[in-house]
């Protein structure tokens, strides 16, 4: 951000107005964990594991998840210790002004792919970016206060979401900070945890031992 990324967590507030807008993005984060997790829990793909569909899906959440770990670095890159400071609208940011939230929503997609299940692979994506957006709306009016009318063009040039590729421009990454790529790092690697819990869950349902209240196409 500035542009969608000032208050990811790879980045600490700078300020007692962005931290305010840190904690309600977390509880949205917090709530969607929850929902998620239900789904996982009690929830099964139409499609049996081993079968060609449920492991074509789930190789594709895999590719997911990677990508959206890759692009969150990539996206740390740029935003370093620059924050809400100032304008950040080169690499990542020229095509989106909320990249993180975007390579994150990939991973969570690639989550629910793990299910073997189509339809979760786009409901977790979906229940991801309706949830971001929540936070996007929030801090966008406090950037707007912040940094005025430079980061009210950028948000006229750039797109909220959605990335518009022919507006790459490779921009400058700033100073270089250690520290916010490896905490970056690390939050994306908990992404990677769904492959070996889906097998534990797949294996409970299979079993008996959790019920299994509904299917997914």
């Amino acid at each position: 951000m500035p542009g969608g990324a000032a208050a990811d967590a790879a980045s600490p507030a700078s300020t007692p107005g962005l931290a305010n807008y840190q904690r309600w993005r977390r509880y949205v984060l917090a709530a969607l964990v929850v929902v998620i997790f239900g789904a996982l829990l009690f929830g099964q793909s139409l499609f049996p594991p081993e079968t060609p569909v449920h492991e074509t899906v789930e190789m594709v959440g895999i590719l997911l998840i990677f990508l959206g770990i890759v692009g969150r670095l990539w996206s740390t890159l740029y935003i370093g210790s620059r924050k809400s400071a100032e304008l950040v609208s080169g690499g990542p940011y020229s095509v989106t002004r909320n990249p993180l939230y975007v390579f994150s929503t990939l991973a969570a997609a690639g989550v629910g792919a793990q299910m073997g299940s189509i339809s979760a692979l786009f409901l977790f994506a979906l229940i991801c970016a309706g949830a971001f957006h929540i936070v996007i709306l929030r801090e966008e009016r406090y950037l707007s206060q912040v940094l005025g009318a430079p980061y009210e063009a950028y948000c006229r040039r750039v797109p909220r979401f959605i990335p518009d590729v022919s507006l790459y421009d490779e921009g400058d990454t700033g100073r270089f900070v250690p520290r916010l790529l490896k905490t970056t790092l690390f939050d994306g690697l908990v992404f990677l945890v769904a492959m070996p819990v889906f097998e534990l869950i797949d294996a409970g349902q299979m079993s008996g031992v959790l019920p299994v209240l509904f299917r997914l196409p």
